[in-house]
């Protein structure tokens, strides 16, 4: 697609500043930029690359004041990141494009589907499965009996929603991932054994969810495990049985939520934690990489790191101390050789 300076500014209420008749057919970073890209300048740490930049325009906000000369046009807009953002979502969604239910697909006679739907071939729509308008879903997809799929989802190859479970609108779900897995209930017996305990629930996941690829998310035990509304789930997640996500949480990738906790909103998760069963943690907590939690958090807005967590400032002045071990133990040694000579031991 191509599209002149001056059109583009229009369309983002914008202004320009420079060749307004220039063409745009396509998007480049700010230091890797070429005639015909438009780039963007949000963090301060790239200003240099603008006056280097050979993109035919750059996006920056109202306020930014240049300190040397460029070449680019610019455009001014309230928020260059978010409108850059925007141009990625409007003109760059091939998926956007798709429609029509391949040949090579099994829908169920009972099975209810939305209007303007794309269904990718070998995928299985299962009996009472509902999908909502303008969904998305790709080849070798499978939804289950009963499964409840909002509108203007996007289900990426390889999905796997068994039976019973609910996605709301707006969601996107990469590919491996599986909801509604069952939950890891096994009952101890006497001669040591494990008797399966069976998953009788479901999953529900609420509206403008995003779940990376190859994540897992159980079926509860009984009721619900719930992912609410606005979260965003890296890559190689786990959620067990029963746990409920609060409201616009993010989890990094390799993380992990076991049985029956919940999060609260706005949490923050980064990389590879692991957070116990059964507690609950207050909204806005935030977890370093690394991070194991294994008792509740109810204060709100802190910020933990390590294993067991400690607040951010306590973890760093923890880890000085630790590094500084082996020098501790030999002015320990030091000291008591010297308090034996002076008993004359």
């Amino acid at each position: 697609m191509q599209i002149s300076v001056a059109e583009l500014a229009q369309l983002l209420g914008g202004t320009v500043e420079g060749d307004a008749s220039g063409l745009l057919n396509t998007v480049a970073k700010i230091e890797e930029g070429f005639s015909g890209a438009l780039s963007f300048l949000a963090n301060p740490k790239y200003e240099e690359f603008l006056y280097q930049t050979q993109s035919t325009a750059v996006l920056v906000s109202r306020e930014f004041k240049s300190t040397k000369p460029y070449t680019a046009t610019l455009i001014r807009v309230d928020d260059p990141y978010a409108a850059f953002t925007y141009l990625l979502e409007k003109f760059s969604n091939p998926a956007a494009q798709l429609s029509g239910v391949d040949a090579m697909t099994f829908v169920h006679p009972k099975a209810q589907m939305g209007e303007h739907v794309y269904l990718g071939a070998f995928s299985y729509v299962g009996d009472g499965a509902e999908v909502g308008d303008n969904c998305r879903i790709f080849p070798q997809v499978f939804i289950g009996a009963n499964v409840k799929v909002g509108k203007n989802c996007l289900i990426y190859p390889g999905v796997k929603i068994y039976h019973d479970c609910v996605i709301g609108d707006n969601c996107i779900i990469h590919s491996g991932t599986v909801i509604g897995s069952d939950g890891f209930g096994f009952a101890p017996l006497a001669d040591r054994s494990y008797k399966k305990i069976p998953q009788t629930g479901n999953v529900v996941i609420e509206d403008e969810v995003e779940i990376g690829s190859n994540c897992s998310i159980d079926r509860a035990t009984m009721g619900s495990t719930y992912v609410r509304k606005g979260v965003k789930l890296d890559n190689l997640i786990q959620v067990a049985h029963n746990v409920e996500v609060g409201e616009h949480t993010v989890m990094a990738a390799q993380s992990g939520l076991a049985g029956s906790t919940k999060i609260g909103k706005y949490v923050v998760i980064g990389g590879q934690v692991a957070i116990a069963g059964h507690l609950n943690i207050a909204d806005g907590n935030q977890f370093g990489g690394q991070t194991g939690v294994m008792g509740s958090i109810k204060e709100e807005n802190k910020k933990w790191f390590g294993t067991p967590p400690l607040e951010v400032r306590d973890s760093l002045r923890a880890s000085a101390v630790y590094r500084r071990l082996p020098e501790i133990l030999k002015r320990l040694e030091d000291m008591e050789k010297e308090l034996k000579t002076l008993k004359g031991e």
